[in-house]
């Protein structure tokens, strides 16, 4: 199935996955007049006493956090610790028992006083990259663009060149995805994603299933996405030296909590020996007794 390029609508499948990606709606004019992509800007995070259970299996406990705007933020731990449920949460991909998230002063959750409005833009990258394998890398990318008729055709296709540069990739916009390295599809899904100019994008486990030389390449390509935007970047990673070379600021979530945010530095010489352990093991391998 392939997406049409003279502004039709895609069907269910495609409307599913691309809210999934970039939110439920476009934010733009009530007018409907076109999207502004000029502008971008930074958002804050505030978390608040969020709880989250799946049946018996109680993940996130009375957790608090701030993520100030502008930063790149790393949220790291163990696997099934509650990232990637926490970057759902963020994203309104799924809703907390209680507690509550802000996003510049504005809860996303329950009735009244703005509850679940929005006027910013956000993207994910998933850590499977989640491109779509009937379209092309150009097609992936200006799938946003396309299905929210922000702009004419020929501007969507210079966005696109744009933003594959910005990521390395010039001159791909006609290769399938099948053709595609791990490292390259992952760099192709956040073109795709700086196809909005987003005001948060968020990373989910983005170095899975890449060897270190793709993941350090993936490391060189966000932190020069980070130079070229005034977005809030959000990455989940249980990579720590991935989360160390890039982030302004991380917290380390454990068994639902976060137990210390802190600079790189701060967090390489935690006292904190639940810190200090995951830092030992991931940085200089097994741990003995």
């Amino acid at each position: 199935m392939a997406l049409k390029h003279d502004g039709r609508q895609p069907g269910k499948f495609f409307g599913r996955i691309i809210r999934s990606i970039f939110g439920p709606s476009a934010p733009g004019d009530p007018s409907g007049l076109p999207i502004d992509l000029r502008e971008t800007r930074a958002v804050g995070i505030r978390i608040k006493g969020i709880n989250k259970s799946f049946g018996d299996n109680h993940v996130l406990k009375d957790l608090d956090l701030e993520i100030l705007p502008g930063e790149t933020f790393s949220i790291i731990g163990p696997s099934g610790t509650g990232k990637s449920v926490l970057l759902k949460l963020i994203v309104r991909l799924d809703t907390p028992d209680s507690g509550q998230i802000y996003i510049d002063d504005a809860p996303l959750f329950g009735e009244g006083n703005g509850a679940g409005t929005r006027d910013y833009r956000y993207s994910m990258v998933f850590q499977s990259s989640a491109l779509f394998n009937s379209l092309t890398v150009g097609e992936n990318v200006g799938l946003w663009l396309r299905e929210n008729r922000v702009c004419p055709e020929q501007k969507i296709r210079d966005i696109i060149r744009d933003k594959l540069s910005v990521v390395g990739l010039e001159g791909s916009e006609n290769l399938r995805t099948s053709e595609l390295s791990g490292g390259m599809k992952k760099r192709v899904a956040i073109a795709r994603s700086l196809a909005m100019n987003p005001d948060l994008i968020l990373y989910d486990e983005p170095t899975a299933e890449l060897d270190p030389v793709n993941s350090d390449e993936l490391a060189n390509t966000i932190m020069k996405v980070r130079e070229k935007t005034r977005n809030t970047t959000v990455i989940v990673t249980h990579d720590l030296n991935f989360a160390l070379f890039l982030s302004d600021r991380i917290a380390m979530i454990h068994d639902g909590s976060i137990v210390q945010v802190g600079t790189p530095s701060e967090i390489r010489s935690s006292a904190n020996p639940i810190v200090r352990s995951f830092v030992y093991t991931t940085t200089k391998g097994i741990k003995t007794e």
